[in-house]
């Protein structure tokens, strides 16, 4: 746990699932990608305060800082009830409550009897907990998504989130980034003919979030089946991290629990 010096303007890396106490009257500043948050301590109630910025460029660092000052009226202001002594808080990331759709940077072709590993990033959500009962107070998009459908038709699909960056085919090729989360997925083409991988949905509520030394977050790896049916396809959520990620840490838990074994889910649903 850190407790930071009234005293203090420091700029500091922020840290995920990382445990700070507030004295009553400051502000804690951060800045990560294109969001600005600033969480206040009171006597009585903590106050929120975020907004996301329209930038030309793509920040690379998560920064904070700690002090008085408070944004401009502009801002929203979110307030809740303090219902612990302590002046704790912590930020815990999360993926996105939906699938989200990924699209390589061009379209792959997967030959009959293929197979290929892509590296995707997808942006995270900032969960906000305060207080020793380690009460979640909000939850932050640290990105504004667009939305998209998955399915044959209006009537067979389903809701999904659009990636705004694209999946790799070489790891160093994915830009890492505090606020995104790298996760490998194989793709085992089992049919007969060629798939054309245009875009993919990826199960986000099912991962989970790691972080390594170098502060960057990854997922599991996930495997998905084509099978010779072209109607289906198979999704398994592997239990362990690439190597290359190295030495990680749980900081995040998967938004829903995953199913023992294959999830076999429709085609169209998934490649649609």
């Amino acid at each position: 746990m850190a407790t930071i010096d009234s005293g203090a303007d420091a700029v500091r890396d922020g840290i995920w699932a990382h445990s700070y106490t507030l004295d009553s009257g400051q502000t804690q500043f951060h800045q990560l990608g294109h969001v600005r948050l600033w969480v206040t301590l009171l006597d009585l109630e903590w106050q929120i305060r975020h907004e996301t910025l329209d930038l030309d460029t793509d920040p690379v660092s998560w920064t904070e800082t700690v002090g008085h000052a408070l944004p401009s009226a502009d801002v929203p202001l979110q307030r809740f009830i303090r219902t612990g002594s302590t002046g704790e808080v912590r930020f815990v990331p999360a993926l996105a409550p939906l699938p989200t759709v990924i699209r390589p940077y061009q379209p792959l072709t997967i030959p009959a009897g293929g197979r290929c590993v892509i590296y995707v990033g997808t942006l995270v959500w900032m969960k906000v907990f305060a207080g020793g009962s380690d009460t979640m107070l909000t939850e932050i998009p640290l990105a504004e998504s667009s939305m998209t459908w998955v399915g044959r038709n209006t009537m067979e699909g389903e809701l999904c989130y659009a990636s705004p960056s694209f999946a790799r085919l070489v790891l160093d090729a994915v830009p890492k980034r505090p606020w995104r989360a790298v996760t490998p997925v194989t793709i085992v083409n089992g049919r007969d003919e060629p798939l054309l991988l245009e875009r993919f949905s990826l199960p986000t509520p099912l991962l989970s979030l790691h972080l390594n030394a170098l502060g960057q977050l990854w997922t599991p790896g996930v495997t998905v089946e084509c099978e010779t049916d072209m109607s289906s396809a198979s999704l398994r959520v592997d239990s362990t991290l690439l190597p290359a990620a190295g030495e990680c840490r749980l900081v995040g838990e998967a938004r829903e629990p995953v199913v023992r074994g294959r999830l076999v889910r429709a085609f169209d649903r998934m490649f649609g």
